[in-house]
């Protein structure tokens, strides 16, 4: 089973301190090496990227020394690497930093094919690395309540909404790898079983490549599961619900605020709980989780192959022919008449 997870070797900085490099200098990776410089025992050595106007914004922004290419940063001796550049680029990054012994946190998802993750892993499996993967909502303290209040219940049903409007950065994925796979993540991690069943629809209604997407899921424990995600809501939602044979508990991970719902009787009435949730900022979480990884040596937050196991169920969605129906032959949305 996919959730079975290999051994890691951590690694020593020199005198305590970790040296680490961020490679891309866009909204998240600034956001990286933000995070990173203010870590204790961590050297953030500079961030990478090829754009002057990236560079500009990173110097700025933190005042860390930057990078134009690749060997000029590995050069400078890194312990570990975050890697947050455009996914087609995973692949490349991910191996070069590997051959050297450095430790990857990559951000999802993993590479852009199933083929190219199951090689990063394989790689950091035979260099003996930290290899972990940016699922960054997996450290949302509202996620983590919502993962604790159904530790050791019976799991029906998952339902996850993230939908949004346009993103002003033109991407070449669509929402179900852009967004969906977040969620995908969420559905086996919460479950902690594979999903076997997969049952999307899918369209394009103003954009090139996929910008809603209805996806439902049958996981090898019974869980049916779904996932609505779309680029047409003028606001932005994020939005779990998980049932289980005791419980129904609601988690709104904007906000931040997961109700529990339990003692169900007979004529209908329940009892409902507001449920404590953290203030940590989830990037914060994910990479002390990552450096902790890479210092003592333990199985990283989330592994390789789990995000090699959501690329594929990610992959999948976007391979499955929907079922035809009488109106097979009509593209997009259909016009309402008032």
């Amino acid at each position: 089973m996919s959730f079975a997870k290999p051994a890691s070797h951590g690694a020593t900085g020199r005198d305590g301190t970790l040296r680490v490099g961020v490679i891309g200098a866009g909204v998240m990776g600034s956001n990286h090496g933000r995070v990173l410089a203010g870590l204790p025992n961590v050297e953030l050595v500079g961030i990478l990227d090829p754009l002057p106007e990236h560079r500009t914004r990173a110097i700025d922004l933190i005042g860390c020394p930057t990078f134009a290419n690749l060997d000029e940063l590995l050069e400078k001796g890194l312990d570990a690497v975050t890697i947050a550049a455009p996914t087609h680029l995973h692949h490349e990054i991910s191996l070069a930093c590997i051959a050297r012994g450095i430790h990857v946190l990559v951000e999802k998802p993993i590479a852009s094919t199933v083929e190219e993750g199951r090689e990063i892993v394989a790689a950091a499996r035979a260099a003996n690395v930290t290899l972990m993967v940016g699922h960054v909502e997996r450290f949302n303290p509202a996620v983590a309540a919502v993962k604790q209040a159904i530790k050791g219940e019976d799991i029906l049903s998952i339902a996850i909404t993230r939908v949004g409007p346009f993103p002003p950065r033109m991407s070449n994925v669509g929402v179900v790898i852009d967004l969906a796979v977040h969620d995908i993540d969420l559905i086996r991690w919460f479950t902690e079983s594979d999903i076997i069943d997969v049952q999307p629809q899918l369209s394009s209604a103003v954009a090139e490549r996929e910008d809603i997407a209805l996806l439902q899921f049958r996981t090898a424990s019974g869980v049916l599961a779904h996932i609505n995600t779309n680029w047409l809501t003028p606001f932005k939602a994020r939005s779990v619900t998980v049932a289980t044979r005791g419980k129904y508990v609601s988690g709104d991970l904007l906000t931040r605020q997961v109700t529990e719902c339990f003692g169900f009787q007979p004529d209908g009435s329940y009892s409902m709980r507001h449920l404590p949730v953290g203030h940590d900022e989830p990037l914060r979480a994910e990479l002390i989780a990552f450096v902790d990884a890479v210092r003592s040596g333990a199985v990283p937050a989330v592994t390789g192959e789990e995000g090699v196991a959501s690329l594929e169920i990610a992959t999948q969605c976007l391979e499955t022919p929907a079922k035809p129906t009488a109106n097979a032959s009509r593209k997009g949305p259909r016009r309402v008449a008032g």
